[in-house]
């Protein structure tokens, strides 16, 4: 009797290919878990003592200081960033978008970058804040006034009332799929001062970022970016001080340890003009056409963007001492630092433990 042998060639492949699918199907999970994971990042010496650049832009003095090794041109770029918005986005002299925005107004809409509509859309949404004193349509009256300028004066009253009436962002058409701006009465004007400078300051560090810096100090005259830790500190973080308002730039009451944040300042040391013993500040109220007359000398915002600490420091302003506070507590990832012209100092809640107070001329009061 012949033994049959069978042929176990085609069962082993069949096997073989099964145990290849599974392998080839395994790499694919393990490839895609390797895209979806953050890359390791290479590893970066910090200087104790920075690369800097010091220049005189946009009308203030700015300093970028960073503190990675071999990341010094880096601040090239960040200035050549500057330098190109500032001219897309100043009211302040001609051939820029907001010019253009300005010129056409009463008369057709303008067509702007993309670089500018978005700040504009941002200062639209907090010119709709309620009683928040912020309008980014202040231009008629910041043009009477020309405050921080040569020719810098107190207007008519008759000039404020027939300005006012120009005053109002809800006269601002926009239009996002053709990226145009109009100003629909004539003699309409934007100005962003107020906004542009925290909107600068995000768009520097976006270009520190991407330089493969991780440790920078970004000052624009009042507007603070905070990348990284310090590299003297044990405890991580940098220490920055709280202005104090009654003296000139750089002299703190206080100070707050932060850390990959940005730290606004508007106060009434910044710009004004004295006319028969009467200072006037350039914080200007919508409403009236004149500055702010409230209780407050300073206000300091500390939130993650500084295009939003930028609008919001002159929202609070403009709300006051108990109402900033208390808008201030409402909000999440913002806290912010009131100094009234008692010279009396108010915390939000957030950083009750984390503000140290350095002047004792002044006195916290909800400490």
């Amino acid at each position: 009797m012949k033994r049959i042998i069978q042929n176990k060639k085609p069962v082993f492949l069949l096997f073989l290919n099964v145990v290849l699918l599974l392998l080839v199907a395994c790499n694919k999970e393990n490839e895609k878990e390797d895209e979806n994971q953050t890359p390791p990042q290479a590893e970066t010496t910090l200087m104790e003592e920075p690369a800097e650049r010091r220049e005189f832009l946009m009308g203030t003095y700015i300093v970028l200081r960073v503190y990675d090794e071999g990341k010094e041109e880096a601040l090239d770029d960040a200035v050549a960033r500057i330098e190109e918005l500032d001219k897309k986005l100043t009211s302040n002299g001609p051939g820029s978008e907001i010019d253009a925005i300005n010129q056409a107004a009463g008369e057709k809409a303008v067509e702007v970058s993309d670089d500018v509509f978005p700040l504009i859309e941002t200062a639209e949404k907090y010119s709709a804040i309620p009683n928040s004193g912020f309008d980014y349509t202040i231009g008629p009256i910041t043009d009477l006034w020309r405050i921080g300028f040569d020719d810098a004066r107190v207007p008519d009253p008759e000039e404020i009332e027939e300005a006012l009436p120009l005053v109002n962002h809800e006269k601002v058409k926009l239009d996002m799929d053709q990226q145009t701006v109009f100003l629909t009465e004539e003699g309409m004007r934007i100005d962003l001062g107020a906004i542009a400078k925290g909107y600068i300051a995000d768009e520097v560090m976006e270009v520190l970022l991407d330089q493969g810096v991780t440790t920078a100090i970004i000052d624009l005259g009042g507007n603070v970016v905070i990348m990284g830790d310090s590299p003297t500190r044990d405890t991580g973080g940098f220490n920055v001080g709280v202005q104090n308002p009654d003296s000139t730039r750089g002299d703190i009451v206080g100070s707050i340890n932060l850390k990959n944040k940005s730290i606004v300042t508007s106060g009434i040391y910044e710009r004004y003009i004295e006319k028969e013993g009467k200072t006037y500040h350039h914080l200007m109220n919508p409403d009236t056409g004149y500055p702010f007359d409230n209780d407050l000398a300073g206000v300091t915002v500390i939130t993650d963007h500084s295009v939003d600490g930028d609008a919001l420091s002159t929202v609070v302003f403009g709300l006051g001492l108990e109402e900033g506070l208390d808008f201030v507590n409402s909000q999440e990832d913002i806290e912010a630092v009131f100094i009234s012209t008692d010279e009396e100092i108010y915390t939000s809640d957030g950083i009750t433990n984390e503000f140290n107070l350095t002047d004792e001329n002044f006195t916290w009061v909800n400490q």
